[in-house]
């Protein structure tokens, strides 16, 4: 392999980057899942956490 054929392969195949894409998409899903499972949890300490999270990120919680 020489550093022509090296430079141009330096996209993608669309299966990749769907791929890709997909692991992201769920990725965030369950960070979603997560954060609001932890917003209404039973445990003050959790509970605390994520509310102290939404302060520092200037989003409403109240």
């Amino acid at each position: 392999m020489n550093a022509a054929s090296a430079s141009s392969s330096t996209s993608l195949p669309a299966s990749a980057t769907r791929s890709l894409l997909l692991q992201l998409a769920a990725g965030a899903a369950l960070g979603l899942v997560v954060l609001y499972g932890v917003a209404f949890a039973e445990s003050p300490l959790a509970h605390n956490a994520a509310h102290d999270v939404r302060h520092v990120t200037v989003k409403p919680c109240h």
